[in-house]
C-alpha cells in the first residue's frame, strides 16, 4: 500500500509546525508523564558514545541526549522538522527519509540507533529495519519506542495492518491525520527476524493515570 506510506509523509510535511509547538510545549500527556522520559533511559542504559535518531522530529530527543555528552545526528524526511531541530540545536541534522537510509545513502554508524515513535509505515519500516546493522558499530544496539500492540489496538481485529491515524491529545492546529500501520508482538517480531536483528529487552511503561502500558521499548542487536 504505497499510497498509505505517501500519505504518511504528505501529511507530516503539512503538520511540522503544530507538531512541533505540540513537543515543545508538552501538550502531549503520554510523553510528559512518561514515554519521553523512558526512551531517554532506554538510551543511556547503554551508555553511547554516538547515537543516530532515526526520525527525529524537531529534535527534543537529541537535545536531551546531547545535554548528556552524546554526539547525536538526527535524521528526518521532513526538512521543516530538520531546519526546527536545527534552529534548536543540540546535535547534527539530516534530510533523508527512510528509502535513501536503506539504499545506503547515510554513511554514518554510531553506538545505538533509535526511533522513537517513529516507525508509522510497512514497507518503509521494514526496509530502514534491514539497514539498521550497517548503521550500527560493532556491540551496537537498536532501540525502538512504539505503541504498544495491546493498548493501541482497540477494538479492531488484533492482526496486521492498515488503521486511521488520530491526533487526538496533541492540542489545536492539526486537521488530516496520517495513517499508520498496526503491528502485533508477533508482527514485530518477524520484522526483526527479517532484518537480522534480535530481541535484547523489553520495557513497558505504564501510564500513571490509566495503569495501562503508554508504549513498548524495544532494545535490538544484529544477529551474530
Amino acid at each position: 500500500m504505497m499510497d498509505a506510506e505517501e500519505a504518511i509523509l504528505r501529511v507530516w510535511h503539512g503538520h511540522a509546525l503544530p507538531w512541533s509547538r505540540a513537543v515543545r510545549e508538552g501538550r502531549i500527556a503520554s510523553r510528559r508523564l512518561v514515554t519521553d522520559a523512558a526512551v531517554v533511559a532506554a538510551v543511556l542504559a547503554l551508555a553511547p558514545g554516538r547515537v543516530i535518531d532515526l526520525g527525529c522530529g524537531e529534535g527534543w530527543l537529541a537535545r536531551a541526549l546531547a545535554g548528556q555528552g552524546i554526539d547525536v545526528l538526527g535524521v528526518d524526511a521532513v526538512p521543516a522538522l530538520v531546519e526546527a531541530a536545527q534552529v534548536a540545536g543540540g546535535g547534527r541534522y539530516r534530510v533523508m527519509d527512510y528509502a535513501a537510509i536503506a539504499a545506503g545513502g547515510l554513511h554514518e554508524q554510531a553506538d545505538v540507533a533509535v526511533c522513537n515513535f517513529s516507525l508509522l509505515g510497512a514497507e518503509s519500516v521494514d526496509l530502514l529495519l534491514r539497514a539498521v546493522p550497517s548503521l550500527l558499530s560493532p556491540g551496537g544496539a537498536l532501540v525502538i519506542q512504539t505503541l504498544h500492540p495491546c493498548a493501541a489496538c482497540g477494538d479492531a481485529p488484533y492482526r496486521d495492518g492498515w488503521r486511521e491515524g488520530s491526533w487526538a491529545g496533541c492540542g489545536n492546529g492539526f486537521g488530516e491525520a496520517a495513517p499508520w500501520y498496526f503491528r502485533t508482538l508477533a508482527g514485530w517480531q518477524r520484522s526483526f527476524r527479517d532484518a537480522g536483528l534480535s530481541l535484547r529487552g523489553i520495557a513497558e511503561p505504564v501510564h500513571p493515570e490509566t495503569g495501562r502500558p503508554a508504549s513498548i521499548v524495544l532494545t535490538l542487536q544484529p544477529q551474530a
